[in-house]
C-alpha cells in the first residue's frame, strides 16, 4: 500500500528525528538506507531506468508506526520492490534472516543435525554473459541437488545466489594473500593488473543440513574434491571450478550462562552462526560502490538489473523447504516487507507514530 496519501492531512511536523531501536537498544538505520536507495535511484535514472528509478526514490517516504510500551513496530509504508533497492533489500535480509531462525530452530528442536556452507562458484564472467551464466548456474545446482550423493547425504538446505563485481584495478596484497597459487600460476604478483577487472563474480552460498554421522559415515562424507567434481558436472564445465565447504561454527561471543547444558548452548550458538551466512545476497555495497555517481557504478546496475529482473535469489530444498511450508513463513522476496516477524504484528489499538523523509534535513521526521 501506498501511504503518502495517509499523511496529507498532517499540517506541521514535531521536529523530532525518528529514532527507531530494536528490543535490545540498537537503532534500525531508516535513514542510511533511504540515502543509499536514493542513490542508487539516481544511477537508475542515468541508466535510462526511469520507472524503476521513480519507484525507488519514493520508496518508504512514510512509515507509520504502532507505539507499544517495548518498541516502535511498522504498520504501515510502500516499499517499492525493486530488486537493487537498498531499503527493500535490507528488509528482505530481516525477514529471511528470521525465517531462518524459525527454521534452524525447529530443526534442531526436532532432530540432531550438524550444518555446514557450501560456496559454489563459476568463472568470473563479463555484462554480457551473466544473466545466461546465472541461468545456467540455476539449473546446474537443480542438476546437483539430483544426484544420488547429494540426496543421501543432504536433508535440507538454503541456497543465496550472490553476485559481486571485481572493483581492484591492480592485484592488492590482501587480493594475493587470499589466493597466491592462483596468481602465481598466472605469474601475477601484487601490483600487476587484474585480469578479473570489471567482471562480475556470481556465486551460490548454499546452507546445508547434514546428518550428525556425517562426518563418520564413508556413505555420507563428501570431501572437498568431491564437491568440486559434482559441481564441474552439474555445470558440464571444462575446467574445475573453486568450491569451498566448511562446517558451520558456532559464534563464541554467546554470554557463558552456567545454567545452560553445553549441548543447548552449542545449539544456540550454532544458531547464530547459521544466521550469518544466511542473508539477502544483494548488498547495496555490492552495486554502488562509494557515494558518489560514477560511470563505473552505472555500468553495474544496468548489468545486474538485466541479469537478476525475474530470478529467484533464494530458494529451499528438503528438510528445510518442508519446514518453512509447514511453518508458514511466506515469500521473503516479494511478499509482505513491513511484517518481518510475528513479533511484528500489533494491535490496531495502540498509539500511531507517522515519520516522514525530509529532503531538506535527509531524515525521518516524525509528524
Amino acid at each position: 500500500m501506498h501511504c503518502n496519501h495517509s499523511t496529507q492531512t498532517l499540517n506541521e511536523s514535531t521536529g523530532e528525528i525518528l529514532v527507531d531501536q530494536t528490543q535490545s537498544g540498537k537503532e534500525r538505520d531508516w535513514k542510511g538506507k533511504k540515502e543509499r536507495s536514493q542513490l542508487t535511484a539516481e544511477h537508475f535514472d542515468l541508466a535510462g531506468l526511469t520507472s524503476k528509478a521513480e519507484r525507488m526514490n519514493e520508496c518508504a517516504d512514510t512509515l507509520v508506526f504502532k507505539k507499544t510500551p517495548e518498541a516502535l513496530k511498522l504498520y504501515q509504508s510502500w516499499f517499492c520492490k525493486v530488486r537493487l533497492c537498498p531499503m527493500c533489500n535490507w528488509r528482505r535480509s530481516l525477514k529471511i534472516a528470521y525465517h531462518n531462525k524459525k527454521i534452524v530452530e525447529t530443526v534442531n528442536e526436532r532432530q540432531k543435525v550438524r550444518w555446514l556452507f557450501l560456496t559454489l562458484t563459476v568463472k568470473n564472467t563479463d555484462s554480457e554473459s551473466l544473466s545466461e551464466t546465472i541461468s545456467d548456474m540455476f539449473k546446474g545446482f537443480n542438476r546437483l541437488s539430483k544426484y544420488k550423493a547429494f540426496k543421501t547425504s543432504i536433508k535440507g538446505f538454503f541456497r543465496a545466489l550472490e553476485v559481486t563485481r571485481d572493483r581492484d584495478e591492480y592485484i592488492t596484497k590482501k587480493r594475493y594473500d587470499n589466493n597466491p597459487a592462483y596468481y602465481k600460476r598466472k605469474g601475477l604478483e601484487i601490483g600487476s593488473e587484474n585480469p578479473n577487472y570489471g567482471t562480475y563474480h556470481p556465486h551460490f552460498h548454499v546452507l546445508l543440513c547434514v546428518p550428525t554421522s556425517y562426518f563418520k559415515k564413508k556413505n555420507y562424507y563428501i570431501t572437498q574434491d568431491e564437491w568440486t567434481t559434482l559441481w564441474k558436472r552439474a555445470m558440464k564445465l571444462d575446467y574445475s571450478p573453486v568450491v569451498n565447504v566448511k562446517k558451520v561454527k558456532p559464534k563464541e561471543n554467546l554470554e557463558d550462562v552456567k545454567t545452560y547444558e553445553d549441548d543447548f548452548k552449542r545449539a544456540i550458538k550454532e544458531q547464530n552462526a547459521v544466521l550469518e551466512v544466511s542473508k539477502y545476497p544483494v548488498k547495496d555495497t555490492d552495486v554502488i560502490k562509494g557515494s558518489e555517481v560514477t560511470d563505473e557504478n552505472i555500468e553495474t546496475v544496468k548489468a545486474l538489473d538485466a541479469a537478476l529482473s525475474y530470478k529467484r535469489l533464494i530458494g529451499y530444498g528438503g528438510l528445510l523447504k518442508e519446514i518453512h511450508k509447514e511453518l508458514n513463513l511466506g515469500d521473503a522476496e516479494d511478499g509482505d516487507l513491513i511484517n518481518i516477524s510475528e513479533e511484528d504484528e500489533v494491535a490496531n489499538g495502540v498509539f500511531e507514530v507517522v515519520a516522514k523523509w525530509h529532503p531538506g534535513m535527509k531524515n525521518y521526521v516524525v509528524y
